[in-house]
């Protein structure tokens, strides 16, 4: 017999139902998943797609479960749980630590008591009414973003370079379509190391190197590099695709790109901020940069609705008319108020959200 612990927060649906992840880690934090619901509340208002913010997990580390102890883990969370999720209540998502498999239990169980609902989660398999083009969404919203910040200064991705830090789903895919696009990703890390090529890497054989060898360490085509060292790397643009909190006061000062695009949940520290500011280094904020994912989520819970299901083109051409009104609508935001981009983005995410709540009359 083993017990855990697991909660669901939801923060706010004056815009929509509930929106966010569940996450499966040893440390899953209240006081996190609180601010990670809140979060989710400013990302899909700034997106705007219809829906508000929450955020969920189990405190076990998955890693140490077997397949059957983790479907039975999920089922029981479940049984808890179906009467505060649903279609149009609260849709949740995986995050660390889970996967398209534990949304596909979580469709199962809840359907025993409420009939079929392949609407009632998102990244779901595709044979289980998932939507092509979500596993390469947030890769995909990072480098639309990115293409927008870049025009906006008269540059696009083939002339600059690249530093990502994590190469996981979204770093990947990131360095994928960037290098796809004619950019130069000249280093990348992730937990077993980093590798570095100034004429840049070769990301398809990196890739390859990383699912054989679990990790970018001892990669080929580039030169190893110490991973505390990368995001002082000289480059262009910085993303920061992995933890929270990497940018902080102590390293603030040596970075050396001219923009960083925040692909990461929260990379800087309001400290780092105020540096990098001052340096004038722009900075593309979280909540707008890495919304290629709950974007496509939403696409994925429409079809589900709709009961008719896109062609991987339309979610990708749907996804890059989002994220490029999105940028244009943090801009304007930016003008009228005369501020930066992170405070442009919280900015419009907070309005639509108490627009809603007055309009439904909640009192603001």
């Amino acid at each position: 017999m083993a017990s855990f612990v697991g909660f669901r927060v939801q923060h706010d649906n004056a815009r929509g139902p509930m929106k966010g992840g569940i996450r499966y880690h040893h440390e899953v934090d209240p006081d996190e998943v609180n601010a990670l619901a809140q979060l989710m509340t400013w990302k899909t208002a700034v997106a705007n797609i219809p829906y508000g913010g929450a955020k969920g997990g189990i405190g076990c580390s998955p890693g140490e479960l077997s397949i059957s102890e983790l479907e039975r883990l999920t089922r029981e969370f479940t049984q808890k749980l179906h009467d505060c999720i649903g279609i149009h209540t609260d849709v949740p998502a995986p995050d660390m630590g889970t996967n398209s498999q534990t949304m596909a239990w979580i469709l199962d169980e809840y359907s025993k008591f409420h009939g079929y609902s392949p609407a009632v989660v998102t990244g779901k398999p595709v044979d289980l009414g998932g939507s092509l083009g979500r596993d390469a969404a947030t890769g995909k919203g990072v480098l639309f973003a990115a293409q927008a910040l870049l025009a906006e200064y008269g540059k696009s991705i083939s002339d600059q370079r690249f530093v990502i830090q994590g190469f996981g789903n979204v770093g990947s895919w990131a360095a994928q379509l960037i290098s796809e696009a004619g950019g130069k990703v000249i280093a990348v890390s992730d937990v077993t190391g980093a590798v570095k090529n100034s004429n840049g890497l070769d990301i398809l054989k990196l890739l390859k190197h990383s699912k054989e060898s679990h990790g970018v360490k001892g990669f080929g085509g580039g030169d190893a590099l110490d991973p505390n060292l990368l995001l002082m790397e000289d480059c262009d643009v910085l993303i920061p695709a992995a933890l929270g909190g990497v940018i902080n006061r102590g390293n603030a000062n040596d970075i050396r790109a001219k923009f960083i695009i925040e692909a990461a949940n929260h990379p800087t520290d309001p400290e780092a901020d105020e540096i990098l500011s001052k340096k004038g280094v722009l900075i593309l904020p979280d909540i707008f940069a890495n919304s290629g994912g709950v974007t496509v989520s939403y696409f994925e819970w429409v079809q589900n609705i709709q009961g008719f299901m896109w062609d991987e083109e339309k979610v990708n051409c749907e996804l890059k008319t989002y994220m490029t009104r999105g940028f244009k609508h943090v801009k304007e935001m930016c003008r009228t108020h005369n501020c930066d981009l992170r405070m442009g983005a919280f900015t419009l995410g907070v309005n639509r959200v108490a627009r809603a709540t007055v309009l439904r009359g909640w009192g603001a």
